[in-house]
């Protein structure tokens, strides 16, 4: 049994990947009952959803499970750069017939606060997790008094002995390859970023809380590489995907089962915020990082009225295809089966 079986309480050292926008309770709860850690995304909830989600989840399982939330700090708005983007995706606005006029401005991703702190306080959920760094002291203390083990995520070994001495019990090593948002909070630097299995190891030597290993991992045997550097656990999102308990749309679905899903780049035009997704048009043609996307979730609303009608006529264009570098493990089936899979590379 590792160190984070025995602290959270699990059979098996992986837990599921929070997915904001591609999975709700039903995920979480299947890998919870599957002996693995589920986790449930926050960040794009509000009060009255995550209630739900929180109720669904207590009313489906007994095991432990995980809450994740974002500790970003919103930006003030900038009227001239979000003219700027908007100026910058105007010839897809008239090819799709979009009044611009319309479109309404809006976060698009919260961060945690104490309006969120309080609602959990009446679920206690036994693991909350945080990206981008951690809420302020006081947000913290509320999360621990109720007896919740904390996990962060760490994209460099500076981060991971920040979180460290910030009392953290586990630490989240997320390499370049994984999928959805990066978590970096000390950079915006995107050298400073590694692949997984070095940042794993690094950060094994460097802290003494267990270290749990994000990003390509995609099968048992991704599990066992994994394991032997040193990790305590894995954390598995893309491979995820696919079951039919998350709720991917459609032509996300179709892109992660394409040759596409082999090309994937870190970019900000979806929320201002550099992420991982599967290379496509709206990528190719202003390219992944884009200086005229606005300061993140500010970027969000502007691309939402392309997405929508893009992916009303069944296509992607305009969509965050949110994807790790392997792919391979995507498969369509139950995720309690998947999370047995995965767990096979334990040993």
């Amino acid at each position: 049994m590792t160190r984070l079986q025995e602290l959270l309480n699990i059979d098996h050292p992986i837990i599921q990947a929070p997915m904001a926008g591609v999975q709700g309770s039903a995920l979480a709860v299947a890998v919870s009952n599957a002996g693995g850690l589920g986790s449930l995304p926050c960040a794009m909830l509000a009060p009255e959803a995550m209630q739900k989600e929180l109720a669904a989840i207590r009313a489906q399982t007994e095991r432990p499970y995980n809450v994740n939330f974002f500790c970003h700090t919103p930006p003030a708005p900038d009227e001239r750069r979000e003219a700027g983007w908007r100026d910058a995706l105007s010839p897809y606005y008239r090819e799709l017939g979009i009044d611009p006029a319309g479109i309404p401005a809006g976060p698009g991703r919260r961060p945690f606060s104490a309006e969120a702190a309080e609602l959990l306080e009446t679920y206690r959920p036994p693991v909350v997790s945080f990206h981008f760094g951690l809420p302020s002291d006081e947000l913290l203390a509320r999360v621990r008094r109720w007896g919740a083990k904390v996990l962060a995520s760490a994209t460099t070994v500076d981060e991971g002995r920040w979180l460290a001495q910030r009392g953290v019990d586990v630490v989240i090593a997320q390499g370049v390859e994984a999928g959805g948002h990066r978590g970096m909070f000390l950079s915006d630097d995107l050298t400073t970023q590694v692949g997984t299995l070095a940042l794993v190891r690094q950060l094994v030597k460097a802290l003494d809380c267990p270290v749990v290993a994000a990003g390509g991992i995609a099968d048992a045997q991704g599990v066992a590489a994994a394991l032997a550097l040193g990790a305590a656990g894995v954390q598995v999102g893309t491979a995820y995907l696919l079951c039919p308990e998350a709720t991917t749309s459609a032509v996300h679905r179709r892109a992660l089962k394409s040759e596409a899903a082999r090309h994937t780049a870190l970019t900000n035009l979806f929320t201002g915020r550099p992420a991982r997704g599967i290379v496509n048009r709206l990528m190719r043609e202003l390219q992944p990082m884009c200086p005229a996307a606005p300061a993140f979730p500010l970027a969000t609303s502007a691309i939402a009225p392309l997405r929508a009608k893009a992916e009303a006529a069944d296509s992607g264009d305009f969509s965050p295809l949110w994807s790790g570098q392997d792919a391979s493990g995507c498969r369509e089936i139950g995720a309690s089966l998947l999370t047995r899979e995965l767990a096979r590379g334990c040993g």
